[in-house]
């Protein structure tokens, strides 16, 4: 037997000195400080404790009775509670210690790094050096913790964290445990890795898997897509080179929304008498 980090163990009350205590393994061929912050009630020497063993800000093996959150051997959610560009986000284990996702098992924009709040499914690794990381879960891992949706999750409202992204979308594991995609048509602005946010079921997949959008439905959009209209044409003095007759390219381009989005949210204001066309273009009609 050896003292491992990373993993929760049981070791033997070695010695004891001013700061805490030496424990050790069977053989006593290595020992690990356990601080006297570390230890949860009393202990004697000779005593047989469990501990967890990992590495503190000097990179010294630092032995606690503190039961993480995580460990090498069980995934959890657990909070980002800080980010560094140059390294990666930490997360909170539950330990004096906050523990390090690389920047190399992040997503290559930092724009969908995890911010401070954010939740990820992790547990611990330990790199060729011995120092321990945090680990993302990987596909095989969600798809254990998931559950089938049935075709009568079609249409319904969900909320989730975002725990995959990807060239064409993002993946979502919901509160009911669904696996969902996210398509990036089904969103105006890309999520980000640990993010929750909140959708509804566009499709169950034959593996019980889910597509989700992050879009309005047409009768909830309205009023943004109108605002935006709007606010586009506040900007240019009351008018602008569209209309319910301009390309629907052109309009994807300017507005970030479908042509039927764009014409549904002109009608809205037309109806409203805030604007007027003419001409391939449309006025505010305070300029009549």
């Amino acid at each position: 037997m050896s003292i491992n980090p990373g993993i929760i163990q049981k070791l033997y009350v070695n010695r004891e000195v001013d700061f805490g205590f030496y424990v050790t393994d069977e053989d006593e061929q290595e020992e690990v400080l356990l601080p006297n912050g570390e230890i949860i009630g009393e202990i004697d020497l000779d005593d047989h404790i469990e501990v967890f063993v990992y590495h503190d800000h000097e990179g010294r093996p630092v032995a606690t009775m503190k039961t993480p959150k995580i460990t090498m051997d069980n995934y959890e959610w657990v909070n980002v509670v800080g980010v560094n560009y140059g390294l990666g986000v930490f997360i909170d284990i539950g330990l004096t210690k906050d523990m390090l996702v690389s920047k190399d098992d992040l997503p290559l924009f930092e724009e969908v790094w995890p911010e401070e709040g954010d939740q990820l499914y992790c547990s611990l690794k330990l790199d060729r050096n011995g120092r321990l990381f945090g680990k993302l879960a990987t596909e095989p891992v969600i798809h254990e913790l998931s559950l089938d949706a049935s075709r009568q999750a079609f249409n319904k409202n969900v909320r989730g964290i975002i725990y995959r992204t990807v060239k064409v979308g993002s993946y979502i594991f919901t509160e009911e445990k669904y696996i969902g995609f996210i398509h990036d048509s089904q969103r105006r602005v890309e999520p980000r890795l640990g993010q929750t946010v909140e959708g509804r079921i566009i499709d169950v997949k034959e593996d019980g898997t889910v597509n989700v959008s992050l879009l309005p439905r047409a009768h909830e959009g309205m009023d943004e897509d109108a605002k935006v209209i709007y606010e586009y044409m506040e900007g240019r003095g009351g008018a602008m080179p569209y209309w319910d007759k301009s390309n629907s390219e052109d309009i994807q381009a300017r507005f970030d929304m479908s042509k039927s989005a764009f014409k549904r949210a002109l009608g809205k204001l037309m109806k409203e008498d805030k604007v007027y066309q003419e001409e391939g273009w449309t006025y505010f009609s305070s300029r009549k």
